[in-house]
């Protein structure tokens, strides 16, 4: 199957509930630091939206949960890798992205032939303090390069007005966060995204 070309990411199920009407076709839900029954809880709502509006949910991190609940995609960070099981995943029927800032990472994720491989941050991000500054486009087009047939996410610092230059270097799949979270009209942010995306 084919993703969708835009991959926003929420921390919480309230976004899914307002975004997928809109058309929203893959999305990740990414929740940080919240006890174990409101990651399952936030899991089974999430997973229930998406498949009344037919998007693919992707959840981040909490492989054993997400597979419990049966949702059919995951999202690994470096560090989560250390702790996942990935012939677990794979046995389960799990598809599952990666995160990639250098080429020792993508080295390493490559042997695992992941689902989609995402490079960030493409832009300078204010989401999250990174070791990595920004990656920029000849990057983009480096990594399409090495990984082939493997849709290629590019993250980090993202705006509608970047997503076509991130395109054009090769990414197939463009993901934002705040550039719709602390937008003043996040609906019309989004419509936005999906006209210039589709």
């Amino acid at each position: 199957m084919t993703l969708d070309r835009f991959y926003p990411i929420f921390d919480n199920s309230d976004w899914l509930a307002r975004m997928l009407p809109l058309g929203v076709k893959l999305v990740q839900l990414r929740i940080k630091d919240q006890p174990d029954e409101t990651v399952r809880r936030e899991i089974a709502i999430s997973r229930d939206l998406c498949q009344q509006h037919g998007a693919v949910l992707v959840v981040n991190d909490y492989w054993q949960a997400a597979i419990d609940l049966g949702s059919n995609w995951i999202h690994l960070g470096q560090e989560d890798l250390d702790d996942a099981d990935l012939p677990a995943i794979r046995k389960a029927g799990v598809k599952f992205g990666v995160s990639t800032h250098d080429d020792d990472e993508l080295e390493r994720v490559l042997a695992m032939t992941p689902d989609y491989i995402a490079l960030g941050p493409v832009y300078p991000t204010i989401l999250k303090k990174m070791k990595w500054h920004q990656q920029g486009l000849p990057r983009v087009t480096e990594w399409k390069t090495r990984i082939g047939s493997t849709p290629l996410v590019g993250i980090g610092g993202m705006s509608i007005e970047r997503a076509a230059a991130v395109f054009d270097a090769g990414a197939d799949i463009v993901s934002a966060v705040t550039d719709i979270t602390l937008n003043k009209d996040p609906e019309a942010r989004m419509r936005a995204w999906i006209k210039a995306t589709r």
